[in-house]
C-alpha cells in the first residue's frame, strides 16, 4: 500500500568452496586412493543449511591434500554419511575412480557395514531382521518412518548383551536409508537411548531413580558405526568413552 517500507536484510554471501579448518580427526587409515576415520559425536559430515563451516569437510580440508571431486565443492571425497550424533568409522575417497567404486560397491555384499546402539529393553529374539520400508514421515517432513509407500530397507540385529532395562544390539545395515537403524529400532519397540527424534522419555516408566538420570542424561543416541569392510579391507573404530560408560552403568 502506499506509504508503507519495507526492509529487507540480505544474509552476507555463503562461499562455494570450503574452507580449511584446523579440527582435531582421528584417522584410522590412508592410502594413495582413500583415508579412514573415526568420526566423534558432534560432527556435522560436510556443510549445509545451519552448518557452513566447522564440519568434517572442513576437518578434511585442512588434513587430507586430496580429495575426490565427484561429491562437489562442499562435499569433496564423501561417500557416505553419519549422523551429527553418531559415532564411527567413515570412509573418505581421495580420487575419483576410488569415489565411483565405492559408490557402486556400497550397497552390495563387497562392502558390510556393522554398528552398536544401546537401546531400551530387550527384543523377544536373539538375532533378527527388520525388512520394513522407510520413507518421510507424512505427518513431519523432517522424520523418516516406515511407510508402505518407503524405499526397501533392511537391518539384520543381534543382542550382543542384555543390560539393566536396556541391551546392546549389534546391527548390520543391508541397504543405507536415511536414520535406517534409528527408524527400524523404533519400529521394533526398542528405540535407541538419547535418540532425541526417535525416542521419547521411555526412563520415565523405570522404577530405578538413579538409573532414570542415566538415561535421561545421555546426551545423544546411543548409536556408533563400529565397523566398515570395503573390497580392499576391514576397519573398525572403538567404541567411544561415552557410550562405553553407558554401558557399564547400565550392567
Amino acid at each position: 500500500m502506499r506509504g508503507q517500507e519495507i526492509s529487507i536484510d540480505i544474509p552476507a554471501p555463503i562461499p562455494a568452496t570450503v574452507v580449511s579448518q584446523d579440527i582435531p580427526l582421528t584417522i584410522l587409515f590412508g592410502d594413495e586412493n582413500l583415508v579412514v576415520i573415526d568420526k566423534p559425536a558432534g560432527l556435522v559430515v560436510h556443510p549445509a543449511a545451519g552448518h557452513y563451516d566447522g564440519t568434517l569437510v572442513n576437518a578434511l580440508a585442512f588434513h587430507v591434500q586430496d580429495l575426490s571431486g565427484v561429491g562437489g565443492e562442499l562435499r569433496p571425497g564423501i561417500v557416505h554419511r553419519l549422523d551429527k550424533e553418531t559415532s564411527g568409522v567413515m570412509v573418505i575417497a581421495k580420487n575419483d575412480a576410488t569415489h565411483r567404486a565405492l559408490t557402486a560397491a556400497w550397497n552390495t555384499p563387497a562392502v558390510r557395514k556393522e554398528y552398536i546402539a544401546v537401546v531400551y529393553g530387550t527384543p523377544s529374539r536373539d538375532k533378527g531382521t527388520i525388512d520394513a520400508p522407510i520413507g518421510r514421515d507424512p505427518r513431519d517432513r523432517k522424520r523418516m518412518a516406515v511407510i508402505s509407500s518407503g524405499r526397501a530397507a533392511i537391518t539384520d540385529y543381534e543382542v550382543v548383551e542384555r543390560l539393566r532395562y536396556a541391551s546392546v544390539l549389534r546391527c548390520r545395515l543391508r541397504t543405507g536409508r536415511t536414520h535406517q537403524i534409528r527408524v527400524h529400532l523404533k519400529h521394533l519397540g526398542h528405540p535407541i537411548i538419547g535418540d532425541p527424534i526417535y525416542s521419547g522419555p521411555q526412563w520415565k516408566g523405570i522404577p530405578d531413580k538413579k538409573l532414570q538420570k542415566v538415561f535421561s542424561s545421555f546426551p545423544r543416541q546411543a548409536l556408533h558405526a563400529e565397523v566398515l569392510v570395503l573390497p580392499v579391507g576391514m576397519f573398525s573404530a572403538p567404541v567411544p568413552p561415552d557410550v562405553r560408560a553407558l554401558i557399564e552403568a547400565l550392567r
